[in-house]
């Protein structure tokens, strides 16, 4: 089935099993910074923003697209550098396993409210991380969003 949507700011079409996990298609278009970690849609990996929300690639079927504005952590980069940079710079990543979904949940709030560490937890509850501990996500997101 021929599927239409926006992909990382472009016109895209594939053609797709439409029942085809999201997670597996986006990787076979060769953007493979989405991750897989649970395949059940609890970690956070494998994040990707469906028309401006966060949405679990690896239990959305691909048909669900269609006309809709999809973004990967490799459009995100693009998009909001900066927020790359302050992951940097905060050491917000050691393995890598979690962190495209960790950069798509912090471009996901960027744009709400937020005025607390807190709020920060709340919004970033839904990706795990084995590895950091959180704090230097923590301290990334709030340099992004110059909360001090």
């Amino acid at each position: 089935m021929k599927i239409n949507f926006t992909l990382n700011g472009k016109s895209a079409e594939i053609d797709a099993d439409p029942m085809a996990m999201a997670l597996d298609v986006i990787r076979d278009l060769d953007l493979t910074g989405t991750k897989e970690g649970c395949g059940v849609g609890v970690c956070g990996a494998c994040t990707i923003m469906v028309d401006g929300e966060p949405v679990s690639s690896c239990i959305c079927v691909v048909g669900t697209l269609q006309d809709r504005e999809v973004w990967t952590v490799e459009g995100i980069s693009e998009k909001m550098p900066d927020l790359i940079e302050k992951f940097i710079d905060n050491e917000g990543m050691q393995c890598g396993i979690c962190t495209p979904g960790q950069i798509m949940a912090a471009a996901a709030i960027s744009s709400v409210d937020i005025t607390s560490e807190e709020d920060i937890k709340k919004y970033m509850a839904g990706n795990l991380c084995r590895c950091t501990g959180y704090q230097t996500i923590l301290n990334a997101v709030e340099d992004y969003l110059a909360i001090n």
